[in-house]
């Protein structure tokens, strides 16, 4: 069911709070007032909808009725900071208001003459933050900045953002940061790639789950949204995409190289430099070379023990081929040596975390046959969805040797999942029994790629609320029944379960 806007009462509070815009005099200070009022609900999630649409389009509506000066102030606020649909529906409201002789606020004409200035970039040389500091005046008064601070260790998204009139003194700042501090930089940015940096950001930080932003952040959102659309137009975003062959080309590399001449394994080696690369190439945004303090943190006690099915070798010798791996990216690279000693510094005082943090699936009881068996990609996230998928995989079932089939081979799936159902009991006169294995089948399938990522997460709710494996499989397998080849109604009905 789709979801209904607040009642009307919510918006009439909004309405008599937004008649403190005809009180301000200043541009900026109104559309920093009406991005903290566009931020009351961002954030907030809503199965099968989009709570800008549903809650923000009913604001435009509802204040469209008003015809007071307050509701025109705050439709032209709107029609600055609102999204694309919303601010259209703005402007439309707000012009009707104007043409009937509704009283403009005295920042209305000027708000208008918004235009971008000069971007600046301060980063360290370890680049795991980029502050993106946009300058903008209305017209040529009331100069002010954007800083908007970009995390790359954190999926590439916009952390934090906050507005300033002390343009001076913080480019000041950020210049004299540069000045006295070896491993950081403050350089001048084009508009359009300052957008082109802001732009991809933004939509990590609006796609993300739970976005790890700052507490203020939602007041400024919607303000951050509309000067990155006043930002000019760059180059398409993109980053280095790596191949197969260059990375094993990379990686042959490292191993011939002196840093790796004292690593004894060379079998764990090579395959713990290919995960490295990997992270680099698939999480850092194609930046393999690139090494850090946090980088090293992220990378060993989140994304490996996580993602990674390392082998005993393998966890290991992880951190000394990582440390082998920091002094060589970083030679590469014309990284500092104190940036190197920082980063390797990190990394030993990480070890014993690491050690702690990874927990080999096989020292639960788990055989690593099975393990090899179920995760021939070495994708750890995928196991309990996989388990669950394919709960028996050992012993002799009638004249079959399970240990002999593959859960990644459709024709093995098909019969593992054939023998799951040896005592299938009655089936429903309209599915006979092949075609409700086929789904069966489907549902496998689909588990195993984790594809789409709701349908392990409805599964996990299931059985939390204490559903048995069987009747979970049923309910799933229905859900995707009544989507048929639709994916977003497959989605939503898995968010509705």
């Amino acid at each position: 069911m789709h979801p209904q806007p607040p009642p009307d009462s919510v918006f009439a509070d909004m309405l008599r709070a937004a008649r403190e815009l005809l009180a301000i005099r200043s541009p900026l200070d109104a559309e920093l007032l009406v991005s903290e009022m566009l931020g009351t609900w961002w954030g907030v999630r809503l199965p099968n909808a989009d709570v800008e649409e549903v809650v923000g389009e009913a604001l435009v509506d509802y204040t469209a009725k008003v015809r007071t000066p307050a509701a025109l102030a705050l439709l032209t606020g709107i029609a600055r900071l609102g999204t694309t649909r919303q601010a259209s529906a703005a402007e439309s409201a707000a012009l009707a208001l104007a043409e009937e002789g509704v009283r403009r606020a005295s920042w209305a004409e000027r708000i208008t003459r918004l235009r971008p200035r000069d971007c600046y970039v301060s980063r360290s040389v370890f680049a795991d933050t980029d502050e993106v500091i946009c300058v903008f005046s209305y017209g040529d008064t009331d100069p002010h900045a954007l800083v908007c601070a970009v995390d790359y260790n954190a999926g590439g998204l916009i952390r934090d953002a906050w507005v300033t009139t002390k343009v001076d003194r913080l480019l000041e700042h950020g210049r004299n940061a540069a000045v006295n501090d070896p491993l950081a930089t403050f350089d001048r940015l084009e508009p359009a790639r300052a957008r082109t940096l802001l732009e991809p950001a933004l939509a990590e930080t609006d796609d993300a789950e739970r976005p790890p932003v700052g507490r203020s952040f939602g007041s400024y959102h919607a303000l951050v949204r509309a000067r990155v659309r006043a930002l000019p137009p760059g180059p398409e975003a993109g980053h280095p995409r790596y191949s197969r062959d260059r990375r094993a080309m990379m990686a042959a590399q490292f191993l011939a190289s002196d840093e790796a001449a004292d690593l004894s394994d060379s079998y764990a080696a090579s395959g713990c430099v290919d995960r490295i690369i990997d992270y680099g190439c698939d999480r850092d945004f194609g930046r393999p070379l690139r090494v850090s303090p946090v980088k090293v943190e992220v990378f060993l006690l989140d994304w490996l023990p996580r993602k990674v099915m390392l082998s005993p070798g393998e966890q290991e010798a992880m951190p000394h081929v990582l440390a082998a791996w920091i002094r060589w990216a970083g030679r590469r690279t014309g990284l500092p040596a104190e940036a190197v000693r920082a980063t390797l510094d990190a990394l030993w005082e990480l070890t014993e975390r690491f050690a702690e943090a990874y927990r080999d699936p096989a020292a639960i009881g788990l055989d690593r046959a099975v393990l090899g068996r179920l995760l021939p990609d070495g994708d750890l996230e995928a196991l309990p969805r996989r388990m669950f998928a394919f709960p028996v995989l050992t012993g002799v079932h009638g004249d079959v040797d399970l240990s002999t089939l593959d859960p990644a081979d459709p024709a093995d799936r098909a019969e593992l999942i054939r023998l799951d159902h040896a005592d299938p009991g009655p089936f429903p006169a309209e599915e006979p029994e092949g075609r409700h294995r086929a789904r069966h089948e489907e549902l496998a399938r689909r588990l195993w790629d984790g594809r789409p990522a709701q349908l392990w997460t409805a599964a996990q709710r299931l059985l939390d609320l204490g559903h048995e494996r069987h009747d979970v499989l049923h309910i799933l397998m229905e859900v995707l029944r009544e989507s048929g080849d639709d994916e977003d109604a497959l989605a939503n009905g898995l968010e509705d379960l």
